[in-house]
């Protein structure tokens, strides 16, 4: 080591600033996107402006109609031997229904006040971002342009600390993007609903006074909509730690998978046990676990699959697993140093666990994830 070949040094050099050129091109297209994006949520505020303007519009027509419908009331109701009962009886029915719609319309205002202070604030955010990141370009740009210009050449040794960066590169981006994944989730499923089951109490406690039968369907729908946001909650829950992994094991928990796997995709699973079934040490069973269910999502997400095999083989001394799929498939070598974030997890659990991963995949021809791993 003391006398390091200093072309090797050069050459560790050339490939930091490639790699430091690199980030600056994904730099740049995270400020497109989000410049992009916040084009778009621009839009939305302006549309949401306007939803806004147009809503208390209905709500000052309302309530002028409102005051009328109850002077005309107070009108029959003090002079009621000059009107006829359907008078009377309508006049009551006129204002009980324009007050109604009046508080729908006042939480509808509610409502997209709301939804355009959020999107207003998400705007900021948005420009932030932009700016942050057209500020990084810049900065990318001098620290490219130091390295090209004053580092002929390298006088420390620098490999095993480059090394240890880049690995903890890799686990602290495959945190953000799983943490972005749930946070996704999340707001797209039960927050969602959440907010619509908020919404949809809301109107029931108005309506209990005045329409008792449309108050019990709107509860009715409710309650379905409770339980939908439940199921997608235990859903997210299980992704990020199934229970009947540490209750039951592996292979009762990849039948699980799959069954809502089929039912949310509708790609047919297979799964073969061979061998005699059993418990493993646990920290086996949750890569093993984490490796195939990532294998699985590729095959949801990427495959275009009508059906996908998945065989786990218990031997004495080694643990083996192949999941195969009928999709379209994909070129091996082009993708080669190209990597997901979920491939590069899957290399980093085989590695913990000292075994091997190897994917096989041409062009129409589908994919096979192959994965053993030794008993000790």
């Amino acid at each position: 080591m003391k006398n390091l070949d200093v072309k090797v040094l050069d050459k560790i050099v050339k490939t930091t600033i490639a790699t430091v050129e690199k980030s600056k091109s994904q730099i740049f297209d995270i400020y497109e996107a989000a410049k992009n994006e916040m084009e778009n949520v621009k839009k939305d505020v302006e549309r949401s402006k306007q939803e806004t303007a147009d809503v208390i519009f209905k709500v000052d027509e309302l309530e002028k109609k409102e005051r009328r419908s109850r002077l005309r009331l107070m009108e029959v109701s003090r002079n009621f031997r000059n009107y006829a009962e359907e008078d009377i009886k309508a006049a009551y029915e006129d204002t009980s229904n324009v007050q109604l719609e009046l508080a729908m319309a006042r939480l509808q205002e509610q409502n997209l006040r709301r939804q355009r202070d959020e999107l207003e604030l998400r705007l900021k955010a948005l420009k932030n971002t932009v700016e942050k990141a057209e500020s990084l370009v810049s900065q990318v740009g001098a620290v490219l342009g130091y390295l090209g210009n004053q580092m002929g050449s390298v006088v420390t040794q620098i490999e095993t600390l480059q090394a240890s960066q880049v690995f903890g590169a890799k686990i602290i981006r495959a945190q953000e993007e799983e943490r972005r994944r749930v946070a996704r989730e999340i707001h797209d499923g039960p927050a969602q609903a959440m907010a619509n089951i908020v919404f949809r109490a809301e109107v029931c406690e108005r309506l209990v006074d005045v329409d008792i039968d449309r108050a019990k369907n709107e509860l009715k729908d409710l309650r379905e909509q409770v339980r939908v946001a439940l199921r997608e909650t235990r859903t997210i829950i299980f992704d990020l730690r199934p229970m009947t992994l540490d209750d039951l094991g592996l292979v009762p928990t990849l039948r699980r998978v799959l069954e809502t796997m089929k039912e949310r995709c509708y790609i047919f699973p297979e799964i073969k046990i061979l061998g005699e079934e059993k418990r493993l040490d646990t920290h086996i069973e949750i890569g093993l676990f984490r490796i195939i269910q990532e294998a699985l999502n590729n095959v949801e997400k990427h495959s275009k699959a009508a059906t996908v095999w998945v065989r786990i083989d218990f031997r004495p001394s080694v643990v083996s697993a192949v999941i195969e799929d009928d999709g379209q498939g994909f070129d091996t070598g082009s993708a080669a140093g190209n990597e997901s974030f979920g491939l590069m997890g899957m290399r980093e659990r085989i590695n913990l666990l000292g075994g091997e991963l190897t994917i096989k995949s041409e062009v129409g021809k589908g994919t096979r994830v192959f994965v053993t791993v030794p008993l000790k």
